[in-house]
């Protein structure tokens, strides 16, 4: 079954379809992923997909830089829609962020051409809890800020906007030690700091980026990003 090749899973999410030839269409191309925008098609096309590799079935994959890319994909993005808000969305992670590790000490990472490609490696460890949590986001910090220079440059500001979302969930880390969005679904106390952020709402990964100039320059530069 084609689905069950890694070329089909990067087919799917990263398209040859000139995303990148724009802002306004590489804008759209994350919007649709992080916005859950893919979660129908995964649902329909992808369960086996997504439970093929949560069963270890596809760990073949990671032998080559792209394979490893398309694993990571569909252990971390493909289950946050296909098990949305339900546990085994998050089940993944620490056996995800062991891959894309792993690609950053064998040269499978630095393999990797798109500045786009080599993103959704740092987000998954972005979304990894765990006791190295703080160390891991300044290491995903670290790399959004070398995806940034290599990126083309009229995406550049995109990726440096990538840069302040990295270090937003920096933050949330350092304050709470793991991501309290989740405490609900994984049915973890709450503690009386983690009900206020909570109650406030304003999390990173339901962020939405400014379009306006103005307003992207005064982001980038209360950061230091300018």
């Amino acid at each position: 079954m084609r689905e069950l090749a890694p070329e089909a899973v990067l087919d799917f999410w990263f398209p040859d379809d000139g995303h990148w030839t724009t802002i306004e269409s590489h804008r759209a191309f994350w919007t649709w992923r992080m916005s859950g925008g893919a979660d129908t098609d995964i649902q329909k096309r992808f369960a086996e997909v997504t439970e093929a590799a949560a069963r270890g079935q596809l760990d073949h994959w990671a032998a080559t830089p792209r394979g490893r890319l398309a694993l990571v994909i569909a252990l971390d993005q493909f289950p946050r829609s296909y098990w949305r808000d339900e546990p085994q969305a998050f089940g993944q992670d620490i056996k995800t962020t062991r891959l894309v590790l792993e690609a950053m000490d064998n040269g499978h990472y630095d393999a990797l051409k798109a500045p786009w490609e080599k993103q959704f490696c740092l987000i998954a460890v972005s979304h990894c809890e765990g006791p190295d949590h703080l160390h891991r986001m300044d290491l995903c910090v670290e790399r959004t800020r070398s995806l940034a220079l290599d990126a083309p440059e009229h995406l550049r500001i995109m990726y440096l906007l990538a840069i302040d979302q990295t270090m937003l969930v920096r933050s949330v880390v350092e304050r709470f030690g793991r991501h309290p969005h989740r405490n609900s679904v994984l049915g973890r106390i709450t503690t009386d700091a983690e009900t206020a952020y909570i109650a406030a709402g304003d999390f990173p990964h339901q962020r939405k980026f400014p379009t306006d100039p103005a307003e992207v320059e005064a982001t980038l530069r209360k950061r230091g990003l300018m």
